[in-house]
């Protein structure tokens, strides 16, 4: 009887050691450090021209905002630019999101940290783990502060032609003016004693008839000539008479 109340003991003693260590090894599992929740603790960047950046994310309804603030590095006694742009969109309609939110904004992440400047990415960022959904599922750009301008080409003004330095203008000298020198009269040859005026022959052009003078009687040119003309001229005046007469 004795035996068999040790046996039973020795059982019993066995099946509370094995529930106590089944216990602590549930205890031991549920110690494990929780995963680390987007909600509570922000994410952190840097940009590539060093702008420390902190991601935020919160509830808006049924849409999930991203707020993105940054401040650039102070350049000697001129504080660094501060700037934040806001996000949202329905991740939660993508499964990856659910199982592991902040994975999805630190993708995001590693886009921006890749910019100049964490406000002018993309207007949708699509990240990889929930890359095949509709832009609703997706973060969409909201707004910024202060209002970031899509820089623009200037266009080059044409340059002006360089003009070139005036000569100054060189007087001209003046040309002395050649007057004509007076043309003397020629005087008639006289005619010598013994023979009558000479008359000259008129050569016909071509395509032209000339007709020659006829010659009048030289009794009557002679006497107009005595009576107008002096006595040395009488044969030069005869002569012409005689010409004009015929």
């Amino acid at each position: 009887m004795r035996s068999r109340m040790r046996v039973a003991l020795v059982f019993l003693a066995a099946a509370v050691c094995v529930s106590s260590a089944q216990t602590n090894n549930n205890s031991n599992d549920n110690r494990q450090p929780p995963q680390r929740s987007v909600w509570d603790e922000p994410i952190r960047f840097s940009t590539k021209t060093r702008d420390s950046c902190t991601m935020v994310v919160s509830g808006a309804g049924d849409y999930t905002r991203l707020r993105v603030s940054c401040k650039g590095p102070s350049q000697g006694q001129t504080p660094g630019r501060s700037y934040y742009c806001d996000f949202q969109g329905k991740p939660n309609l993508c499964r990856a999101y659910n199982r592991n939110p902040r994975h999805f904004f630190t993708q995001m992440m590693w886009d921006m940290r890749k910019l100049s400047h964490a406000c002018q990415g993309p207007k949708v960022y699509r990240p990889a783990m929930c890359k095949k959904y509709p832009d609703e599922a997706q973060i969409t750009f909201l707004a910024s502060w202060p209002k970031t301008a899509v820089p623009k080409t200037a266009v080059p003004k044409p340059s002006k032609p360089v003009q070139e330095p005036r000569k100054p203008a060189v007087p001209a000298k003046n040309k002395p003016v050649t007057t004509p020198k007076p043309v003397k009269p020629q005087q008639p040859a006289k005619p010598q004693p013994g023979k009558g005026p000479q008359t000259k022959k008129i050569v016909p052009k071509s395509g032209k008839t000339t007709t020659r003078p006829t010659e009048q009687p030289e009794s009557k040119a002679t006497r107009v000539a005595s009576e107008y003309c002096w006595k040395s001229f009488q044969g030069v005046c005869t002569y012409f008479i005689s010409w004009f007469q015929n």
